[in-house]
């Protein structure tokens, strides 16, 4: 049986974005556990992926970086498809899409709406931390690697990249 996302063609995704509230923290935090668990298993461990999702523990955290970061999400039917969020006006935080909606528009759509946000916030650069996998997204919308960072996480290291674009 094929899966509603497989079934639909990019022009028939209707793609609406709208500020996050905490009413979808639940949803967002789902989303982004999934996501890492399908699609991050090629460029990182298992013990890797399990200390990365072992981040929504802090729940005070998520409510605190929604109340103080512009937090976006992308709805398909209603159904939560995709997050990001700017952090101090030029740096992308976090950018989420789900794993059925890869490659679909979801992921170029927030990065838009989040790009457009930091020039209207006067940012003259955007900068993000960015894991293997999403780095060739990155690239594609103008990204270039500032340096390489190996994070710690209950004794795991975890690698990934400091990129930045002009704007």
């Amino acid at each position: 049986m094929k899966t509603k996302c497989s079934t639909l063609k990019m022009s028939e995704l209707k793609i609406t974005l709208r500020r996050a509230n905490s009413n979808d923290l639940l949803e967002m935090q789902k989303l982004f556990v999934d996501t890492i668990k399908a699609i991050c298993c090629d460029d990182y461990t298992q013990a890797q992926i399990e200390v990365w999702t072992s981040t929504i523990d802090n729940k005070q955290r998520w409510r605190d970086k929604l109340v103080s970061q512009y937090f976006l999400v992308a709805e398909v039917d209603s159904e939560i498809v995709g997050f990001a969020s700017l952090e101090n006006d030029n740096c992308l935080d976090l950018m989420y899409v789900h794993k059925n909606y890869q490659r679909k528009g979801v992921a170029k759509a927030l990065y838009s709406a989040i790009e457009k946000e930091a020039i209207l916030r006067n940012s003259v650069e955007l900068k993000s931390d960015v894991s293997e996998t999403a780095r060739p997204f990155f690239e594609k919308m103008g990204f270039r690697i500032n340096s390489l960072q190996i994070n710690v996480i209950s004794e795991v290291e975890i690698q990934n990249y400091k990129m930045v674009k002009p704007l």
